[in-house]
């Protein structure tokens, strides 16, 4: 089977896959599955073409949003098209293509690899909008009921308004919560104002990096770090940073009520964005958007050795 997830909602395109995963059961060993991300063309030809394992099942998850950034010529859409249609039902094909959060990115549903996966089993996993609290609640109760956890709307509401509309970092939430009242199961309003994100603790910690002050920003790091996991730092500052980076890039040929749509912010934070940024040069935020990224890759891949650290040096290099 071949399957073609995409959006900006990395946690929803996690769930597909682990669903699907657990779904194979007990036949799926780790030989039998293999991720890669943004492959050469020539291993992406492979991993399509590979089959079964003589014991059970293979899954193979593919990220390719770089190639559907790109174009293909026709000699190789007509080579991925053979390598699909000879998938066999031992070998299970997930296609993922994971856009940039809050980055304004989109795909071109023009391109013609998109109109071919797009024949598969596809779905876009967009990200929910804040404004939309009915759906974020019903993932918060979802979030709750896995975890054995009670929580009434006004804790919801305290969530939402706090946090965001961030679907991982809800759930990282909600299993912090979970630790934090142990052995009590219902999560009060007052618990998510005490040790939940608040996206006001990271104003200070974002000025520093962007003012170049890494020593008050290492300070700020080690007091969010007191009730913050590092992966939740870094998905907030991820967001930060892609904001700032479209700001910078779009402040001379855009308004400021333009910028605030198509950040998703009052034009207000956005004129004082503007000023805390107008000496910051846009290369230096790429370069540290690029940090991020790799940082984030390496966690999520059990790669880094220390997460903390990790992240830390994503920052101040």
């Amino acid at each position: 089977m071949i399957y073609f997830y995409y959006g900006d909602e990395d946690f929803i395109i996690s769930e597909k896959i682990k669903g699907l995963k657990q779904s194979l059961g007990g036949t799926l060993s780790e030989p039998n599955f293999k991720s890669l991300i943004n492959p050469d063309f020539a291993d992406l030809i492979s991993a399509i073409r590979v089959q079964g394992m003589l014991f059970g099942k293979i899954l193979t998850v593919i990220e390719i949003y770089d190639y559907l950034k790109s174009t293909l010529d026709d000699k190789q859409i007509k080579q991925i098209t053979e390598a699909l249609e000879a998938n066999t039902d031992n070998a299970d094909i997930i296609f993922t293509a994971k856009i940039p959060r809050d980055g304004g990115e989109k795909i071109d549903k023009r391109k013609k690899l998109f109109k071919l996966l797009s024949k598969y089993n596809s779905e876009e996993c967009s990200a929910i909008p804040a404004y939309k609290t009915a759906e974020l609640t019903n993932w918060i109760k979802k979030f709750a009921k896995g975890k054995g956890l009670k929580i009434q709307q006004n804790a919801i509401d305290c969530l939402i308004s706090q946090v965001g509309n961030n679907l991982w970092l809800l759930n990282n939430e909600l299993e912090k919560i979970k630790v934090y009242i142990y052995p009590d199961d219902t999560v009060e309003e007052a618990v998510i104002k005490e040790i939940c994100v608040n996206n006001e603790d990271f104003f200070a910690f974002s000025d520093f990096i962007i003012q170049g002050q890494i020593d008050r920003a290492l300070l700020e790091y080690k007091k969010l770090l007191l009730t913050n996991y590092p992966l939740i730092i870094l998905a907030v500052l991820q967001k930060n940073v892609r904001q700032w980076i479209l700001l910078k890039a779009k402040s001379t040929s855009m308004s400021e009520f333009e910028l605030s749509k198509l950040l998703g912010m009052h034009e207000y934070r956005v004129k004082l964005m503007a000023q805390k940024l107008k000496k910051t040069e846009l290369k230096k935020l790429v370069r540290l958007k690029e940090n991020l990224t790799e940082a984030e890759y390496r966690i999520k891949a059990g790669l880094s050795q220390n997460i903390e650290d990790e992240v830390k040096y994503a920052f101040i290099r």
